[in-house]
């Protein structure tokens, strides 16, 4: 078990200090607020991850749309050019 890079022997000695700094009574509730920064952490890392792939999306949907219309409207200016070299007399 390798949590953060800490085994197994290293969680039970920061676990024997911290029940001999805080004691038995405080222990379970900083418990549970460690574990609640913990769960928010993760939740705001889920959002912005979420967010992240939304704006990358939309980008890659303008990238094609982009790459759809291009030779379309390259198209449309080489006939306008042409119909206007054509009309000019020589």
């Amino acid at each position: 078990m390798n949590i953060f890079g800490i085994g197994l022997p290293e969680m039970a000695v920061i676990m024997v200090v911290a029940l001999l700094i805080f004691g038995p009574k405080k222990l379970p509730e900083i418990g549970r607020s460690v574990g609640k920064t913990i769960r928010s952490f993760q939740e705001a890392s889920k959002d912005f991850q979420n967010e992240f792939q939304k704006e990358a999306e939309q980008l890659e949907e303008t990238v094609k749309t982009t790459a759809e219309l291009e030779p379309k409207q390259i198209e449309s200016v080489k006939s306008e050019q042409d119909t206007a070299s054509s009309s000019q007399p020589s």
